[in-house]
This record gives C-alpha cells, sequence and structure tokens, in this order.
C-alpha cells in the first residue's frame, strides 16, 4: 500500500488506529460546532442589535475556564482522560440540542444564549485539557507533535466547512434558521462519542494508587514547575494578553459584517452571507496554517510563532481602516492564519517541554492564560465598539498586541530561537 505508507509516512499520527478513530469522529463533530460558533453571534445580533450583547455572550463562554480551568488540571489528573471526553462531548450535545428546540420554537432570547452559552463553557473547559492530555497516550510522545498539528488541522477545515454548511440556513430560511445549524450540530456530537467508545490508549501511564499530595499542593508543584522555566512561563503570558485583546475582537465579526462593512438597501440575506464569508475566509487562513504544520513540522517554531503573532496583531491594525469587503477577506485570513500558527506552535512548545505527570496542570495554566482571561476581554472589547466603535476597539487592542509583543521578544530572544 504505497499510497497509505506515504500518508503514514508524511503524518506519523494517523499510524495510531487509535488517534485515527477519533480524529475523524471529531472532525465531523468540529464542523457542527463551527455551524453553531458562526450562526449564534448572528442569531444574537439580530435580537438585539448591540454590539455589547456579543460580548455578554462571551464573556458566558469564557468565564468557566476563568473560574474552573485551573483546578480543572489537578482534576484532570486523576480521572480517565477518555471517559472524561466522552462524558463532556456528551453534555455538549445536549447544550446544542437545547439551544436548538428553542431557536426552532422562536422563544429563544438573549439570557438563553447566555446561560447555554456558559454551560457550554463549563463542559469545554475541562475536556479541552483532557483531550489535549489524553493525545499523548494515543500516539506517544513521538508523534505527539503531528497528533496536535492534525489535530488544528481538523479544527480549521472545520472553521471552513462550518460556515459553509450554515450559509444555507442563514441565507435561504426565512425564520429561525439559525435553529438547523445548532440541530445539525448536536447531532455530530454522536460521532465522536461512539467513535471514542472504540478507541484505546494504548501508551497511557499507569496512575498511582494512591496519591501522597492533596490536590491544592499537587496545583503548586505545576505552578512552581512553570515558574523554573522561563520560556514556558513567556509563552504562557503572551497568550494571556491575546487571549485578553486580541480574540475576543473576533467574536465581534457579525458586527463587522452588518456594520463596517455595511451598504445602503442591505438585506437580512446580504448581512448573513457578508458574516458567512467573514468566518470562512477567516477558515482558510486557519487552514492553510494548520496544515503546512501538520506536513512539514517547520523546526524553527520561535520564529514561526512571531511570525503568527506579528500577522495577527498586524491584521486587526488594517482591519480598523478598511471598508472593502475584498480586502476585509484577505485580512481576516491572516488573522486566520495567524491565530493558527501561534496557537498550534505555542501547545507544541509547551507540551514538549513538560513531563507527562505534570502536563495536565501546565496546560490547564496555558489554557487559563489563553481564555480564562478572556471574559474581561470580551466585556471591555463589547463596550468599546458599541459606545467608541469597532474601528476604534481594533486600532488600540491591535497596537497594545504588537507593543506587549514586541517587548517580551526584546527581552527574551531566546524564545525565537526554540526549536522542535
Amino acid at each position: 500500500m504505497p499510497l497509505q505508507e506515504s500518508i503514514i509516512r508524511r503524518f506519523p499520527a494517523l499510524g495510531s488506529r487509535d488517534f485515527a478513530i477519533f480524529w475523524v469522529g471529531q472532525f465531523i463533530s468540529l464542523i457542527g460546532s463551527w455551524m453553531q460558533s458562526t450562526t449564534q453571534p448572528y442569531l444574537a445580533y439580530r435580537i438585539s442589535g448591540q454590539p455589547f450583547d456579543l460580548g455578554l455572550i462571551g464573556f458566558a463562554t469564557t468565564l468557566p475556564t476563568f473560574l474552573l480551568a485551573l483546578p480543572g488540571g489537578v482534576l484532570v489528573e486523576r480521572l480517565d482522560k477518555r471517559k472524561t471526553v466522552i462524558v463532556l462531548q456528551t453534555i455538549m450535545m445536549f447544550q446544542a440540542l437545547a439551544l436548538a428546540a428553542l431557536t426552532l420554537s422562536g422563544q429563544v432570547q438573549i439570557w438563553h444564549l447566555i446561560v447555554l452559552s456558559f454551560l457550554l463553557g463549563v463542559a469545554n473547559t475541562i475536556e479541552i485539557t483532557a483531550r489535549q492530555s489524553m493525545l499523548i497516550e494515543l500516539v506517544g510522545k513521538e508523534r505527539l507533535p503531528n497528533a496536535i498539528a492534525l489535530q488544528a488541522t481538523i479544527f480549521n477545515a472545520a472553521r471552513v466547512l462550518g460556515p459553509m454548511v450554515a450559509a444555507p440556513f442563514l441565507v435561504f430560511v426565512e425564520r429561525n434558521g439559525e435553529g438547523w445549524a445548532f440541530l445539525a450540530n448536536g447531532l455530530s456530537y454522536l460521532f465522536v462519542v461512539i467513535g471514542l467508545l472504540f478507541v484505546q490508549t494504548p501508551f497511557k501511564e499507569p496512575r498511582p494508587s494512591a496519591r501522597q499530595a492533596s490536590a491544592l499542593q499537587e496545583f503548586i508543584e505545576g505552578q512552581r514547575y512553570i515558574r523554573s522555566k522561563p520560556v514556558v512561563g513567556m509563552l504562557i503570558l503572551m497568550s494571556s494578553i491575546i487571549g485578553l485583546i486580541g480574540f475576543p475582537l473576533v467574536q465581534q465579526i457579525p458586527v463587522i459584517a452588518r456594520d463596517v462593512l455595511g451598504q445602503a438597501g442591505d438585506t437580512q440575506a446580504a448581512q448573513g452571507a457578508r458574516n458567512s464569508l467573514l468566518f470562512f475566509f477567516q477558515g482558510v487562513g486557519a487552514l492553510s496554517a494548520a496544515l503546512t504544520l501538520a506536513a512539514f513540522n517547520p523546526r524553527r517554531k520561535g520564529w514561526l510563532l512571531t511570525a503568527g503573532q506579528m500577522a495577527f496583531s498586524l491584521s486587526l491594525i488594517a482591519l480598523s481602516f478598511n471598508r472593502l469587503v475584498p480586502l476585509a477577506a484577505v485580512l481576516i485570513l491572516f488573522v486566520g492564519w495567524g491565530t493558527v500558527t501561534m496557537l498550534a506552535t505555542t501547545n507544541t512548545l509547551i507540551q514538549l517541554d513538560v513531563p507527562n505527570e505534570l502536563r495536565g496542570r501546565v496546560f490547564s495554566t496555558y489554557l487559563w492564560g489563553l481564555q480564562g482571561v478572556a471574559p474581561l476581554g470580551s466585556l471591555a472589547i463589547g463596550w468599546m465598539s458599541q459606545h467608541w466603535g469597532l474601528p476604534t476597539a481594533l486600532l488600540l487592542c491591535g497596537l497594545a498586541c504588537v507593543a506587549f509583543i514586541g517587548s517580551v521578544h526584546a527581552r527574551h530572544p531566546e524564545i525565537r530561537q526554540r526549536v522542535a
């Protein structure tokens, strides 16, 4: 089977049967998740017309990370990671089905979106840490970088396909078309849950029968390790700043589509199509980055990280001045490319440095830095967008990202020299 051997040689993680089963099931589920991620902000903005409400929903989605990510890392290391992912994926499925029922019945309100977003955030916070920590149990340490890159690939392929599949519901269904997208998302979780029932974890290390340290002591041990590794600490810190003042701006894409790029005589269908177009191009940029990392695994990851950070930040600044749809699509593409490049590279650099027994605790700290501070950023950027206008928020936050990232790299040039 020359073709199969060639694929496995290029993508060694797919040589693991267990990872391949999980990977395919999650890909289908992620397409549904991105359908929901595309349509929910659009639905919220259609209901209220207030940019602050988009920030409020982002706050509700990411608040659980602020509250639970750090203790979640200790919890995950005490549980069977595969079973934990199954349970939490099932909870997320019921969340999507509830959202679909409310929307299709015409009863959905902003507070429903806020409450259900909070529930999704709670499940996501623990599930992400468990899933990322589970990868090494499926493929082993040698194939872990490729597994991370392949995870990023399907995540970002879904960012392209999800908006494409969701677009007909927004454009052609006159009433509550978003509900059908939510229903499709709910059903898509079945693929990853059923797949995980057939998956084994051949590289799983046995857990100690009795814990000698308390949960608090284990948490402190993880933080002590991070403080002893300046590069790991700086990677987490840079992710925190981007998570605070960078990523929440992506929640404002519906505002860009309807208000910043709006034209006289716009119809709801035109606004929905423009919204899907921007999400689509964001996904194209993200997918191109993920495919490059998965297929070629560049070794100079420090320089690649810097390039991703600058592409993301400078594109935000350029978007603040732009009023043309084609140019906005190109800039959003670079936002997507920069996002995936810096996230996947940071994830790989951190995980390769961390011993297995500390993986959950260190990754949960990274997740807290990346998403835990986002609730504050979501509220602040939502307020800025509503009172000062989104272009001003894009400009100020983009400049702040460039200034901070530049200062970190100037003080710690060793980050740019990292290879993996």
